[in-house]
């Protein structure tokens, strides 16, 4: 059984995800993240196998900013929705609202157990809404050779048509369900999480809040060193072990060395157990990259199959594989066992596919954001990085765009639709009810909101947190600072429906 590192073009990770660039001697070596394993988190209060939610459409228009006739047509925008545990709207019971990330968005529901496992104490409505131009809410007629042909239609992919999406679905839903006076809260985790800020901020008449879960609003316009993100990485394994660091540090080199010798390429397949249809020493890079930064990523503290099945703290269990012993001083062997972590912990794998292209949960698109608005620069790599040194090349970014797609990005768009620079000053000005969370083991909370801003705007911080742990299922072997971070969150969850009832009544 073959298990792939499948990629799919500039990806950023919900964001899910993003073009990382790294520089082995002068080589520069494109690293491509991998769609991950459809696999929903499991929990022991909410099974997934049971029927969670309905499946709906909705009918929305094509292009909210303009009134040529081509902006009037529509497509249907998938919803998931759950009556469950609803008080209804005599009761102006609350709504909760998941704004859909880069991809399908039965996998985000899945992977997001903190809705349903408090929808039962706030009596909640929850409804997941898909991305446009992703899963199944393809414009043109649903036909994904039309939507993605170029520019003249994929320009109506962006977040700011997205936000409107949900805006419109919204106010529509709960008009259909007699039910305006219910308060919406929203909710979203990585690229979903900055929709569910900017979402507060551009619609506070449509939501009275929002939980934004390692959400990198502050990855824009050089604001955050394009050090950070894999500075980050690299620190999670060096407080692991010394020893683990500088063996992955040092493991670049060498891999270069050995695939420039004669017979060297087959010397990395057999060590990496790759199965025999490609492998180059730019594509095992990539591969064990992979790796190492979803790993640090996912670093949660319980079992999970978020992107592929993981045990519990799975930094640890990487450098144990590379700290042990029996491997001797073969580097080649301890990153192998190091990759079966990520790539094999179920032990099914007997060989693994570098050159797996397929997209299984409609992420492909991504790439269009990334040449377009998402401009994050986390390509850079100091000294102390685990990856060899380089800098953020946005003349490379931009040109590849332009190659592969045709368009120039735009590096300032977010900050200029969204702001970001002084954001602690800005938002005391007018922003409210959000609640930022970040875990510090998280490569993408460098660029997340980490201090509060004011009392409504709150950060919340946890040193061991890895990307949105906040927001999946728990687990009886949940730690304490994870159990007290979702106690907060949902005390100020309360406290702001609270405040929105008495208004209500006065």
């Amino acid at each position: 059984m073959a298990m792939g590192g499948t990629r799919f073009r500039l990806l950023f990770l919900t964001l899910q995800l993003l073009l990382i660039s790294c520089a082995i001697s002068s080589a520069k070596i494109t690293l491509r993240f991998p769609s991950p394993t459809f696999r929903p988190e499991s929990s022991s209060s909410v099974s997934i196998k049971s029927k969670l939610y309905e499946t709906k459409y909705y009918t929305q228009i094509l292009d909210h900013f303009t009134y040529t006739p081509r902006s009037y047509q529509t497509f249907q925008q998938r919803y998931l929705i759950s009556y469950k545990h609803w008080g209804g709207a005599k009761q102006n019971a609350p709504i909760f609202v998941y704004t859909g990330n880069e991809g399908d968005i039965e996998w985000f529901t899945q992977n997001t157990g903190f809705m349903f496992e408090n929808a039962p104490h706030f009596k909640a409505l929850l409804v997941f809404i898909e991305h446009r131009f992703y899963g199944k809410s393809i414009p043109f007629g649903g036909n994904k050779d039309v939507a993605y042909a170029n520019s003249s239609t994929l320009g109506y992919l962006s977040s700011t048509q997205a936000l409107a999406d949900y805006a419109t679905l919204i106010i529509d839903l709960k008009k259909n369900l007699s039910a305006v006076d219910s308060p919406v809260v929203v909710f979203g985790g990585s690229y979903g999480g900055m929709l569910a800020a900017w979402f507060r901020l551009k619609y506070p008449h449509v939501a009275i809040g929002a939980l934004a879960s390692s959400a990198p609003i502050l990855y824009f316009d050089n604001i955050t060193s394009e050090y950070s993100f894999h500075s980050t990485v690299g620190n999670d394994f060096r407080s692991e072990s010394e020893n683990c660091y500088k063996v992955i540090k040092g493991s670049w080199q060498q891999i270069e060395d050995t695939a420039e010798q004669s017979g060297g390429l087959d010397t990395l397949r057999k060590s990496f157990r790759i199965c025999k249809n490609y492998i180059s020493a730019g594509a095992l890079v990539s591969w064990l990259s992979t790796a190492f930064i979803y790993t640090a990523m996912t670093d949660y503290p319980t079992p999970s199959n978020f992107l592929n099945p993981l045990p519990a703290y799975p930094v640890k269990q990487m450098c144990k594989a590379i700290d042990d012993r029996k491997a001797g001083n073969n580097t080649l062997e301890k990153l192998y066992s190091a990759a079966n972590v990520y790539y094999n912990s179920t032990g099914r794998a007997t060989c693994f596919n570098l050159n797996d292209d397929s997209d299984p949960h409609g992420l492909d698109e991504w790439s269009w954001q990334a040449c377009t608005e998402m401009i994050l620069p986390i390509g850079g790599n100091n000294a102390d990085s685990i990856f060899p040194p380089s800098e953020w090349d946005y003349a490379g970014r931009a040109q590849s765009c332009e190659d592969a797609l045709g368009v120039q990005p735009r590096p300032n768009w977010i900050t200029t639709e969204f702001g970001g620079r002084n954001i602690q000053r800005v938002l005391k000005r007018f922003g409210s009810n959000i609640i930022f969370f970040n875990g510090l083991r998280d490569p993408w909370s460098g660029g997340g909101v980490l201090q509060d801003i004011s009392k409504s705007l709150v950060a919340i911080v946890a040193k061991e947190g890895a990307h949105h742990v906040d927001l999946r299922f728990s687990t009886p072997e949940d730690p304490e600072w994870l159990k007290h971070a979702r106690r907060r969150e949902v005390k100020i969850i309360e406290s702001w429906l609270s405040q929105y009832y008495r208004s209500s009544s006065s």
